[in-house]
């Protein structure tokens, strides 16, 4: 795992020429999938895009970042932009069918959710549920890393433009963040080469007994 991890950057130049393989990016789709969310709802959606019309579009709304048209995967990371009793009786709905005889229990909890959760204001829990897709993304990472598949997470784009360009509000969906998925060109990146810097274990762990 740290061999993966210390192998890891955000890649800032990609090269087109080497696409991801199709088995690679879906074990990373199956680690986003499987990644945990709180209370099991996974209030998110991921674009694969592909496209290299609409990623010159994105491009145009990323302040002209390379890696969105370099890469051959463009994961777009989305959120719900609020908890609503819909979202979440689908969300019963789909455990119960999976777990047969838990309906009783599953209303109860689910139930018990809605009224901490719907009185909310919708910014709030937007941002909840954007915070259950960054544990996607790093399990995605993570997984890339495993594979020896380069990424690039980015937050860097206007993510009102975004949306209009990919229709999300009108999914009820906002943008958060990408990951880019191919393969570096080291030799024109200049962060290649560069030394992995991290704060010390010293620095970044307290150990409380």
């Amino acid at each position: 795992m740290t061999d993966a991890l210390t192998w890891r950057y955000a890649v800032k130049k990609m090269d087109p020429a080497k696409p991801a393989t199709a088995i690679d990016v879906q074990a990373i789709l199956d680690a986003i999938q499987l990644a945990p969310t709180s209370s099991g709802t996974q209030p998110f959606k991921v674009l694969v895009i592909t496209g290299n019309a609409i990623r010159e579009k994105l491009r145009a709304a990323s302040f002209d970042q390379g890696q969105v048209t370099e890469c051959s995967h463009l994961l777009v990371f989305t959120a719900w932009d609020n908890y609503t009793a819909g979202r979440i009786d689908a969300v019963v709905d789909h455990h119960a069918a999976e777990r047969p005889g838990t309906r009783k229990a599953l209303d109860g909890y689910y139930e018990n959710l809605k009224s901490m959760y719907l009185p909310r204001d919708a910014e709030v829990n937007f941002e909840h549920a954007a915070r259950q897709a960054y544990i996607a993304l790093g399990f995605a990472m993570y997984k890339a890393a495993e594979l020896r598949v380069e990424t690039c997470p980015m937050e860097g784009f206007d993510a009102a433009e975004v949306d209009k360009i990919l229709g999300l509000k009108s999914q009820n969906l906002r943008s958060i963040c990408y990951l880019a998925i191919g393969t570096r060109d080291a030799e024109n990146d200049w962060l290649a080469p560069m030394a992995k810097v991290r704060k010390s274990q010293e620095t970044l762990f307290d150990h409380i007994d």
